[in-house]
């Protein structure tokens, strides 16, 4: 017969050494995620009108990506990089998270912004 293991009493604090572990290890977790939001937020590439990348048409969010990267005087690169890259950059953040239809939306407006910039 298998042999019963007897309960501990159980604590209603947490050891020192425990608090301590569980402590670091979620400021470790949350950092990455404030740095791709402060990305966002506080880029030196464009100032991006608010819900951008949620407007229903690619043509819209590539004219928006076009206009803010035209306006912006702090931008370190050409106008079609900048706006390019920050594309990229919230389509890869977003990552599995993203739903199917917004990431076919948000690719067209890549060829879209092309063809806006003469590229294409």
């Amino acid at each position: 017969m298998a042999k019963r293991r007897k309960s501990l009493p159980s604590r209603s604090k947490p050891t020192r050494k425990a608090a301590r572990k569980t402590a670091s290890k979620t400021t470790r977790r949350a950092s990455p995620k404030r740095w791709s939001r402060r990305v966002t937020r506080e880029s030196d590439a464009l100032d991006l009108k608010r819900g951008v990348f949620m407007q229903t048409s690619a043509k819209k969010i590539a004219a928006s990506l076009k206009r803010s990267a035209e306006r912006s005087s702090r931008r370190k690169s050409g106008a079609y990089r900048s706006a390019l890259s920050m594309l990229i950059f919230y389509i890869n953040r977003a990552g599995r998270n993203l739903p199917k239809i917004q990431l076919t939306r948000l690719e067209r407006a890549k060829v879209e912004l092309k063809h806006q910039f003469g590229r294409e």
